[in-house]
């Protein structure tokens, strides 16, 4: 079983001690600038904050990562849209292995049947998506899943994302405009899903 201190880390921000899952790190470049660790593994000292783009806002404003380094740091102006990036960009590159592996499905008549054959992980959606397109599959998720429950199943329940416009989400599989997309069951996927959930919290929180 891991110790606390490898799953465990103090906010510089609040003060509060929280599993690492619930934050984010940050280090200092070898120019001296502040950058994210979004998978914490950069050598050297690193400054925990609780996810979320508010939160790293309020670190930025208060001075808290210069408190908590105990020396002056650059801090990129907009720190908190950066850490943003960082993390669609990881978000990107793991739907791109989910792709590369056969378990991301694009195309809403695919999706579609997917999720009538309970073999979505999670359901993705362009931003700049049309609503009804949206409500009809995530209307055929919610479907699935009542059904199977009243079949006396356990289904999964398939988040739903709308994290990454068509254009990112056409980046990240090497086709244009991905509206509807879904991550079907595999280790690659359940990557990808982590990562959007963490773009998810970070965004709203």
């Amino acid at each position: 079983m891991a110790s606390r201190e490898e799953t465990e880390r103090l906010c510089a921000l609040t003060r509060e001690v929280r599993p690492i899952a619930d934050l984010i790190r940050f280090v200092v470049s070898p120019d001296g600038e502040l950058v994210p660790d979004t998978d914490a593994r950069a050598e050297g000292r690193g400054v925990w904050i609780s996810l979320g783009a508010k939160n790293v806002a309020e670190a930025q404003k208060k001075k808290a990562f210069a408190k908590s380094l105990k020396a002056e740091v650059k801090v990129p102006d907009d720190l908190s849209g950066l850490t943003r990036r960082r993390l669609e960009e990881r978000f990107i590159s793991a739907l791109s292995l989910a792709r590369k592996a056969g378990q991301l499905l694009t195309g809403g008549s695919k999706v579609k049947s997917a999720i009538e054959a309970g073999e979505v992980l999670a359901l993705l959606t362009a931003t700049d998506g049309a609503e009804d397109g949206k409500k009809k599959l995530v209307g055929s998720l919610k479907g699935y899943t009542k059904s199977a429950e009243e079949a006396g199943l356990n289904p999964h329940q398939a988040p739903h994302f709308e994290l990454l416009d068509s254009g990112q989400m056409g980046l990240a599989l090497g086709i244009e405009n991905v509206i509807h997309a879904a991550l079907i069951k595999g280790g690659a996927a359940q990557a990808a899903v982590q990562r959007a959930e963490r773009l998810a919290r970070y965004i709203a929180n």
